[in-house]
């Protein structure tokens, strides 16, 4: 298995999961990592973000339906950063209703063997709480939780956590948690507040970079980019690299 296996997660649609996946594995890879990034949703957003465009293309259904190997299913996207795309019948699996705890290791069971040489692995996950996101909780070892700054982010958490404590208690493991602040708006008093609840009841958790709100992070995916590809020289290339660093060092607020 690869050093770390990072799960980036949050059961809230609309929160910059894809756009903290590919932008950070991206920066992570620019830092000289070897990073693999796994779409976990059957959307398939992550592809279309570094312009691997095949909608048909098989990927992780494959691998969890136990049709194919990992290692044949890895697409070299950039230097140092390999995807699996999630491939069309990646909603089978949510849907499937036998084989209970089995089918929530089926990629944990697919990573153990394979991605040895890799720094990293992470795995972009849909806004569900189904057998999809199961499986992310049982392979990874790490949480990253991107959040934004409402309240209804904040509620979301609170589920999120007790999904993540119910996991934790079963497997009997402890996750080692980071949130990372995504989409701030610098003016809103309403972000300020939210930042400070998350301060209050994540101590020593959220990523000390927060990544701000531009619509330059919304334009990238059209053009198949990351942010540092798209406009490197812009603010948000400077939080994603900024971001990498924290992740990498543990730099916390």
């Amino acid at each position: 298995m690869a050093d770390r296996v990072v799960a980036i997660i949050n059961q809230k649609g609309g929160v910059g999961k894809t756009t903290t996946s590919t932008n950070l594995t991206h920066a992570l890879a620019k830092a000289g990592k070897k990073v693999t990034v796994i779409d976990l949703d059957p959307q398939g957003h992550l592809a279309v973000s570094f312009g691997v465009i095949n909608p048909n293309r098989p990927g992780l259904d494959e691998i969890m339906l136990g049709d194919a190997d990992i290692t044949k299913m890895l697409v070299p996207v950039r230097e140092n950063l390999q995807l699996i795309v999630a491939g069309p019948r990646l909603q089978q699996i949510e849907q499937l209703s036998d084989g209970g705890a089995k089918r929530g290791d089926l990629l944990r069971k697919a990573l153990h063997e394979n991605l040895n040489d890799q720094d990293f692995v992470f795995i972009d996950c849909p806004p569900s709480s189904g057998v999809l996101v199961a499986n992310a909780l049982f392979a990874a070892d790490e949480i990253l939780i991107p959040m934004t700054s409402d309240f209804l982010a904040l509620q979301g958490l609170s589920h999120m956590m007790g999904t993540i404590k119910r996991f934790e208690k079963v497997l009997n493991k402890k996750y080692k948690l980071s949130l990372v602040m995504s989409r701030y708006v610098t003016t809103r008093r309403i972000s300020k507040e939210v930042l400070s609840k998350m301060l209050k009841y994540f101590p020593n958790q959220v990523l000390f970079t927060v990544i701000r709100e531009t619509a330059l992070l919304a334009e990238c995916p059209s053009f198949g980019k990351t942010i540092l590809e798209y406009r490197p020289g812009s603010r948000s290339a400077r939080d994603f690299r900024s971001l990498a660093k924290d992740f990498l060092e543990g730099k916390v607020m």
